[in-house]
């Protein structure tokens, strides 16, 4: 008879402690989340959408842009999307463990992070109430667009309308 894996479980205490090592580390309900540091192109596309989405919306003080964000869910969650997008009253020294309304959690998918982004991460934003989560695939220059209350993803891939910002994606998959 074949004995059950068990996956082992961690607290976000325990993640805390582990030593920076290159690897993002994240908690899905204890479950650990193990991804190597992203690729360039990755981290060009989460630039430029950065700073598209800082400018539609810092300027009017309604929300704040931060990249890495930390959405921290009692003590067994610990997502860090590439973008994340909240409301201004939470100011910049309130703890992430304070936190409790997130409008955009957007991930740029990577062949190391892929699976975990689209099949577990993107519910697990929506589970925790991000009002919206966007997965963006650089090769497909494509944005899958997940809103609360939705059964299936709106895809984009020339602009993005929300909150009166419009993003060009253009600008998004220059390389």
């Amino acid at each position: 008879m074949a004995m059950p894996i068990t996956a082992p479980r961690y607290t976000v205490d325990q993640v805390r402690g582990f030593p920076p090592d290159g690897q993002r580390y994240e908690l899905l309900d204890g479950v650990l989340l193990v991804t190597p540091a992203p690729r360039h192109l990755h981290q060009v596309v989460v630039g430029h959408l950065f700073a598209q989405l800082y400018q539609g919306v810092v300027p009017s003080r309604m929300a704040r842009v931060v990249s890495i964000g930390e959405l921290e869910v009692g003590n067994l969650t610990l997502l860090n999307p590439d973008i994340l997008v909240y409301p201004a009253r939470y100011g910049p020294d309130i703890p992430w463990k304070l936190m409790r309304e997130w409008w955009l959690a957007v991930e740029v998918l990577s062949p190391s992070s892929r699976v975990y982004d689209r099949d577990f991460k993107r519910q697990a934003y929506q589970a925790v109430g991000v009002e919206a989560v966007w997965l963006v695939d650089p090769d497909a220059c494509s944005v899958e667009i997940w809103e609360q209350g939705s059964a299936a993803p709106r895809i984009e891939r020339d602009t993005i309308e929300w909150r009166g910002v419009r993003i060009d994606l253009g600008v998004v998959w220059e390389r």
